[in-house]
């Protein structure tokens, strides 16, 4: 009985001590010990292994621009007072042990990702204290592990573009939150993002617009932007995963190369390429042989989502029926998901996985090569499917993890579900572990959470920053920290530090402790605020579509009672 007596005292000890160290996500324990560690100028860095010298540099240059101290880097480990130490021990990757006493600062890991998560830490606490020549780090013990190995962000820049340097900006942050996947949207209807050299006119035509204006000039990355960002995550332990969509959501692609569309209907102009023209496939298997050439994640994103919004387009067709008789298909779903297929063999070729969006979990698609995003969390049955056929998953539901979605009860622009559930700061810390089962987040297949911006109704940095912050600190905790020692209370008081570092970088956020200091960025006025009176009481909960048009909807905007459609995703 005192055995478990002591043990429960020392585990409720590291828990308190935990929740008062101003670290976001929160480690999974800090033993408080006496005295400090005095960083300053004189400090050097050294470690045990030379393949860490990018860590140590890494620390070197975001020391010198956060604090202004400028310590120095030697690898001769006996020398210095702050040490990298890679050890044999088996721990989970990304797992570290941050030693800080009077005298120096160990940072342990099995593996370079944990030691990189321990300079993070070890940044986070250092930034957190008053500029000067001196920092005074207060001394105890850091173990920590991540919860999810997959933590995960995704920027749609089809609909509307930001460049690189928001991009870096943006790594820098999800960096700063232990967060190490980038899923980067670059195809979509509204805009190519992405140089192809053997199809030049993707980027070049199919770049031009975006979803407010359609003759707006083409902006694209360049392959060797693509390089450049690519090496930057690396640096950050981020590993971005590109998308390229299809069977559908190609109407971008379709205007620079017609001859590949699948055909159109009202609404939907070229969405689709064509699966019975045999020359789409080549086509498309060179733009996806140059994509894994850029991206060294070995992973590509497919999309297959909301191809039923065009697929009537190949009713009728002569090739088209010709193909459905040729395969003894019965239905043009039969069709969608032979292409899939075919273009999924295609990626797995290159050695790669596939990701896909949770419609695709219906294809038959090799479970070890295959990574289902559940986005649809009205449907819970596409994530059992995608489980009951070993599919790992990522989980990515609307609620409360689409930040298109508004944060605040007050806002007007962005979307809600059912013209009510938005996607609070609190929704957001408390997923998953309040909307699933417990049987379904115990299981391995749970590869972990990830985060979706789309941007429709986002075409300025600084309503991308409003979406984004700070709900991207909510779900890096979510993603990283146990939920057993998860505190709403104490997140919060750590979050307010972080603001006063977002001003810093110029970020201008939604404050959810004073929403009044920061008012609501809106680009794109909705109709509620400029039409009549009588529109504005058929939208009576204050939100509708925005001033532009979108091309298709998926959630009701208003209490009006507009209908739920399996299968869109991405507009509001």
């Amino acid at each position: 009985m005192k055995f478990f007596s002591l043990a429960f005292f020392i585990l409720f000890s590291q828990f308190v001590f935990a929740q008062n160290i101003n670290i976001i996500p929160l480690p999974a324990s800090f033993v408080k010990a006496e005295g400090v560690f005095q960083l300053n100028g004189n400090t050097i860095l050294g470690m045990n292994d030379n393949s860490l010298l990018p860590q140590a540099n890494y620390l070197q240059t975001e020391l010198s621009k956060s604090t202004g101290i400028a310590i120095a880097v030697d690898p001769d480990e006996a020398k210095a007072q702050i040490d990298f130490r890679l050890v044999k021990n088996q721990m989970v990757e990304g797992a570290y042990t941050l030693t800080i006493a009077p005298g120096k600062v160990t940072i342990t890991s099995s593996d370079s990702e944990g030691v990189f998560y321990g300079i993070v830490s070890l940044l986070q606490l250092a930034r957190q204290q008053p500029a000067g020549n001196l920092i005074n780090l207060t001394a105890g013990i850091i173990t920590d592990a991540p919860r999810y190995q997959w933590r995960g962000f995704m920027l749609d820049e089809s609909r509307h573009f930001f460049g690189k340097e928001k991009i870096k900006q943006l790594l820098n942050w999800m960096a700063f939150y232990k967060l190490n996947k980038f899923h980067w949207h670059l195809t979509d209807d509204d805009g190519w993002r992405l140089e192809i050299k053997k199809y030049p006119r993707l980027a070049t035509v199919g770049g031009i617009g975006n979803h407010t204006d359609s003759l707006a000039p083409a902006k694209y990355y360049t392959q060797d932007d693509i390089r450049e960002i690519v090496a930057y995550a690396q640096d950050r332990f981020i590993s971005i995963i590109p998308e390229a969509d299809m069977p559908g959501h190609a109407t971008a692609a379709n205007k620079a190369y017609p001859e590949f569309s699948g055909g159109s209907i009202p609404k939907y102009e070229n969405y689709t390429f064509n699966p019975a023209n045999e020359k789409t496939y080549p086509f498309l298997a060179d733009v996806l042989k140059e994509i894994n050439g850029l991206f060294p994640s070995h992973m590509i994103h497919l999309g297959g989502d909301e191809v039923a919004l065009g697929i009537q387009a190949w009713a009728g067709k002569p090739a088209i029926t010709a193909m459905l008789a040729d395969k003894k298909f019965t239905a043009l779903t039969d069709l969608e998901h032979y292409f899939f297929h075919r273009m999924a063999d295609t990626v797995i070729s290159f050695g790669d996985k596939v990701l896909c969006w949770d419609e695709a979990a219906e294809t038959d698609m090799p479970p070890a090569k295959t990574i289902v995003f559940w986005w649809r969390q009205n449907f819970p049955s596409q994530l059992q499917l995608s489980l009951q056929k070993k599919y790992d998953v990522v989980l990515c539901p609307r609620l409360p993890l689409y930040f298109d979605f508004v944060q605040d009860k007050n806002s007007v622009s962005g979307r809600r579900w059912n013209g009510q559930f938005f996607n609070s700061l609190s929704n957001i810390y408390n997923f998953p572990d309040r909307q699933l089962p417990s049987d379904e987040l115990q299981s391995s297949q749970i590869l972990g959470i990830q985060a979706n911006l789309w941007t429709e109704t986002v075409g300025s940095e600084k309503r991308l920053d409003y979406m984004i912050f700070p709900r991207l600190a909510a779900l890096a905790e979510s993603a990283w920290t146990d939920a057993a020692l998860k505190n709403e209370n104490s997140f919060d008081e750590r979050l307010r530090s972080d603001l006063t570092l977002y001003d810093k970088d110029g970020i201008y956020y939604y404050n959810p402790f004073e929403p009044s200091l920061h008012p609501e960025a809106i680009d794109f006025v909705p109709r509620v605020i400029i039409k009549s009176p009588r529109h504005d009481k058929h939208h009576r909960n204050g939100h509708s579509r925005p001033h532009h048009v979108h091309k298709k909807d998926d959630s009701p905007h208003s209490a009006s009672g507009h209908s739920h459609s399996k299968k869109h995703k991405k507009h509001s």
